[in-house]
């Protein structure tokens, strides 16, 4: 089904928006954060404008209806990413959150001295940081898949490092640098066979295609909501029930309580054992209504439109003379583009680009180590969803020119 990207496009006001005198917003920066359709915006406002109150505990009538739509919502997100149950899906602040999670339960349970780690060279940040911290703690150590010159992970070596018998293999399913999408369906039944616990950070991946991750069949998958219309401030961690269930508890408080006495404690079931505290429940509905809009247009079409996209978008910047693009060919990305100019720095570029309209991302996008690889300090993204058009990509192309010009 082709889209209709216009009437997508009426859904999302800021679209509509001139962020400088005469300068129509063309918004290129959805892989650090997506706009947000009416239908959401609205789903927020209504629970804030008539039934605001706590979940699970009251019994009057906003309460009741807090409750089933916040625990609704999970229902959906569990639906949308086709999990066994609804319990196997943990509401965090946001991906990072929910990989630290998985560190400091299933991490300080499960790794010991010695042990060993395996990530990839492309991780962002948040995939990285807690595993580093962990190892530190434990005594662990860490080794990498590398990347390869033209940005595609180096699997050939993938067997030696699980040959290690590493406990742990942690990836994303999509590079927010390079675009790059990772086979993740082989390299978790690898490392399964090899006897390792599985997380894939979907980040980049949940919002752009259809993802079941009993058929991924990982032990853990994290993402956040902000990348995929919803809100900033809530995430999911979905693990397997019999995983999570043998984890202990993160933050003690509220509501992960099943029975609490002066000197100890029982936790509540799954997935409330990991859920501290007055939820984020504003957003935990606004998501829900995210999964609903991406849902009714179906992630098959949402995926479509992007290989469309990304196809013409790299096909454009390929006429600019002296642009360099980092990563691998279209078959292997996602709609995503990192490039820069030789002598100009990115940050200028996108200076010089949101004057034009034009927003993109400038700066490391939390990969450092990545960009190290390449020897860069920074590189411009432009990054792509289901409300872009060609036209946009067209004005981007224009305002690069324009670079150029003002650079000589």
């Amino acid at each position: 089904m082709t889209l209709d990207i216009q009437k997508i496009r009426a859904d999302f006001p800021v679209l509509e928006r001139e962020v400088h005198p005469g300068v129509k917003l063309a918004y290129l920066d959805s892989g650090a954060t997506s706009q947000k359709p009416s239908q959401v915006i609205d789903a927020i406002s209504d629970y804030n404008e008539r039934y605001n109150a706590n979940v699970h505990r009251g019994i009057h009538t906003l309460a009741e209806e807090a409750t089933a739509e916040y625990e609704g919502a999970r229902e959906k997100i569990a639906t949308f990413i086709n999990a066994a149950s609804s319990k196997e899906v943990i509401y965090t602040r946001n991906a990072t959150e929910s990989i630290n999670l998985v560190a400091q339960t299933w991490g300080e349970a499960n790794i010991q001295a010695g042990d060993v780690i395996v990530l990839t060279e492309m991780e962002h940040h948040a995939n990285l940081v807690p595993w580093q911290m962990l190892a530190a703690k434990k005594g662990a150590t860490l080794e990498f898949i590398e990347v390869t010159d033209d940005g595609l992970l180096d699997l050939e070596k993938y067997p030696a490092l699980l040959a290690l018998e590493p406990k742990l293999v942690a990836f994303t399913q999509q590079s927010n640098v390079l675009g790059t999408v990772n086979p993740i369906v082989e390299m978790t039944a690898q490392a399964k066979a090899a006897g390792a616990t599985v997380l894939i950070d979907g980040s980049q991946g949940v919002p752009h295609t259809t993802v079941d991750v009993q058929a991924i069949g990982a032990d853990f998958y994290a993402f956040t909501g902000h990348k995929m219309l919803g809100p900033t401030g809530i995430g999911i961690l979905w693990g397997k029930e019999a995983v999570l269930a043998a984890m202990p508890p993160w933050m003690g408080g509220g509501d992960m309580i099943k029975r609490v006495y002066l000197r100890e404690f029982k936790t509540a079931d799954l997935p409330h054992k990991f859920e501290a505290g007055t939820p984020a429940i504003t957003q935990a509905i606004g998501l829900g209504a995210a999964v609903d809009y991406l849902s009714a247009i179906g992630m098959e079409n949402v995926h479509a439109h992007e290989v469309m996209l990304r196809d013409y978008m790299l096909d454009r910047l390929a006429e600019v003379p002296g642009l360099r693009m980092f990563g691998p060919e279209a078959e292997h990305k996602g709609a995503v583009a990192a490039f820069d100019f030789e002598d100009i720095h990115p940050h200028d570029i996108a200076q010089i680009l949101d004057e034009h309209g034009v927003a993109v991302r400038a700066g490391h996008h939390c990969a450092m180590p990545l960009h190290d690889k390449f020897d860069l300090a920074a590189t411009a993204r432009a990054s792509l969803y289901l409300y872009n058009t060609t036209d946009e990509i067209d004005t981007l192309v224009t305002a690069l020119y324009a670079v150029k010009k003002m650079f000589g």
